[in-house]
């Protein structure tokens, strides 16, 4: 009982999470693991949780889920679902103790996306411009981490898409949702197919993550954004910083 209440409110922290500034698997991810869900299973069965939040998002942009660029929003899709199947078995055939050793480095790798992709994305634009086809090269690569991890990784593609010409930033955030629920969706399949799914706990985390991410949709509009951003940094850096702790810490002190 005590597991179940505890992924309830994560699910709800990681939904406001997601409505306000993203990083929701930030809490997800640690609260099942905490439950006793093994590490490779804590995170497909957090993919899954969160997967409607995500959808309902992808659904209330799909207006304006257009090209990007000089890129079909068809190669883009076909791109990025192959991506996510190729991560999404990757991920069932990593062992739980590689993927606990690769679990820091990664929360890393989205946190730093999550702090300063924007300004990079900027940095990148004022300096460089890519060809469709790199795009297209690149958004297969981001399609796997979606299916494999996925933190961050809608902040990443604004960053890559942003090298393309003509592009506008501010209309990326409807193909960015469409398409990171994209992958989201081919790997939730495989997830739920290949049987490594936790159920009690992740439909006791979905049902906080809507509840959650209603909340926290309400709460975006009151609160300040620069709050906001600055509380959900200081959460992931503090659950990445005990992440590399609990991984690393043991065995520098036997040394």
């Amino acid at each position: 009982m005590n597991a179940m209440i505890m992924t309830f409110s994560a699910g709800m922290v990681a939904g406001a999470m997601n409505a306000l500034a993203g990083g929701g698997s930030f809490v997800s991810l640690p609260a099942l693991i905490a439950a006793g869900v093994p590490p490779v299973q804590a995170n497909t069965s957090s993919t899954v949780a969160l997967f409607p939040g995500g959808l309902a998002s992808a659904w209330a942009y799909r207006d304006g889920a257009s090209s990007v660029g000089a890129v079909p929003m068809r190669a883009l899709l076909a791109a990025t679902l192959c991506g996510g199947l190729v991560g999404a078995l990757l991920l069932l055939r990593t062992s739980s103790a590689a993927f606990t050793f690769v679990l820091p480095w990664l929360l890393l790798v989205a946190s730093l996306a999550l702090a300063f992709g924007r300004r990079i994305g900027e940095a990148l634009r004022a300096r460089w411009h890519i060809h469709a086809h790199a795009v297209l090269a690149v958004q297969f690569g981001l399609g796997i981490y979606g299916g494999y991890f996925g933190g961050a990784v809608g902040i990443m593609m604004i960053a890559v898409w942003g090298l393309l010409d003509n592009s506008d930033i501010k209309r990326l955030n409807a193909p960015r949702t469409l398409l990171v629920s994209a992958a989201n969706a081919v790997a939730v399949l495989a997830f739920i197919v290949a049987g490594a799914v936790r159920w009690p706990e992740t439909l006791a985390m979905l049902a906080g993550a809507v509840i959650g991410g209603y909340g926290g949709a309400h709460l975006g509009k009151r609160a300040p954004a620069n709050v906001i951003r600055a509380l959900t940094l200081c959460a992931t850096a503090c659950i990445t910083l005990v992440f590399f702790l609990k991984t690393y810490a043991p065995t520098l002190l036997q040394h």
